[in-house]
């Protein structure tokens, strides 16, 4: 399987920290990348749009002194995540600023278009493309993206329906690029079986937001830390796009998250200031049984890390 180095030089843990909706913001994707993962951060989460220009100056700065103060331990690379669906308005501005902060990595989500691969291209990024199942991946690729982020069933947000398994097994049959899974991964042993797969690295998302660093009120992050798979419910209610989501966040605004209606695709809307629904019902994948309390982002990675090696050891012995 084929790794570019941006994807694996100098990372302590073979993983992407990934961009979560409202929650990622500098602090938590600077403090991902001197842990020694790839942090993220969705473009949208910058409003107004002006405030992405700052973001990216604010953790391309931070991170360069970073490494000129730690030469011999660089940070890990960061990623902007850019929403293609049609109705996000901003498309065309924060690509703009991707080229012009030349960032290392942009992720991309409901949709493809060649001509954001190709301006991430011109200035040496790559980009990597989430997709749900086969059909969806072989898209991406042919519309020129390096490579994929499998979203497996039990992800956060808008998840997929398949077995990370099956979802893996399909795409190796005839992809030997970049190769990303998500799907309840939590833990550094889990990490590790995304690798035996046939991975080439884990996609962490929900333990995340239970950290000091993410942009969560205290109840959300705590909820995070006291829920587990069965405390999250699958539905397209909220967006219009199926996803997984806190029981107890909808029961919080008066919802029956057992008797919850069907959505409408017409619904979705990522542009403009349509964050609401994302406050108030709170997404998260099936890990989370994982996730014990609120920590720093530096502790949380560091036990990803322990179980990770330690998983290998087991494995290797």
């Amino acid at each position: 399987m084929t790794l570019p180095a941006i994807l694996k030089d100098g990372l302590s843990l073979p993983a992407v920290a990934a961009p979560l909706f409202i929650i990622s913001h500098p602090p938590l994707v600077i403090e991902q990348c001197k842990a020694g993962i790839i942090g993220s951060f969705p473009a949208l989460n910058a409003r107004p749009a002006s405030q992405l220009d700052e973001w990216l100056a604010e953790i391309t700065e931070t991170l360069d002194a970073y490494n000129r103060a730690n030469p011999d331990k660089p940070a890990a690379p960061f990623a902007v995540n850019q929403i293609v669906h049609r109705s996000n308005d901003r498309l065309e501005h924060d690509i703009e600023m991707c080229v012009k902060y030349k960032v290392p990595i942009v992720i991309t989500s409901l949709g493809a278009r060649p001509e954001l691969n190709d301006a991430v291209h011109s200035y040496g990024g790559i980009t990597l493309h989430d997709i749900i199942n086969n059909r969806f991946a072989h898209k991406a690729i042919e519309k020129g993206a390096d490579g994929l982020i499998a979203v497996a069933a039990g992800a956060g947000g808008h998840a997929g329906t398949l077995s990370p398994m099956a979802l893996i097994q399909e795409i190796r049959e005839w992809f030997d690029g970049p190769l990303l899974l998500s799907g309840s991964i939590a833990t550094g042993r889990a990490v590790l079986a995304a690798q035996a797969m046939g991975a080439d690295m884990g996609y962490i998302g929900s333990a995340m937001i239970a950290t000091h660093e993410a942009r969560a009120v205290d109840t959300y992050k705590q909820m995070i830390a006291d829920s587990a798979a069965d405390d999250i419910v699958y539905s397209n209610l909220f967006t219009g796009v199926h996803g997984n989501y806190l029981k107890g966040s909808v029961r919080a605004a008066g919802m029956d998250p057992d008797d919850l209606p069907e959505g409408d695709l017409k619904t979705m809307n990522f542009g403009g200031e349509k964050s609401k629904a994302w406050k108030d019902i709170w997404g998260s994948g099936q890990g989370i049984g994982a996730v014990k309390d609120v920590v720093p982002v530096a502790e949380l990675v560091a036990r990803l890390i322990r179980e990770y090696n330690e998983a290998k050891a087991e494995l290797a012995a």
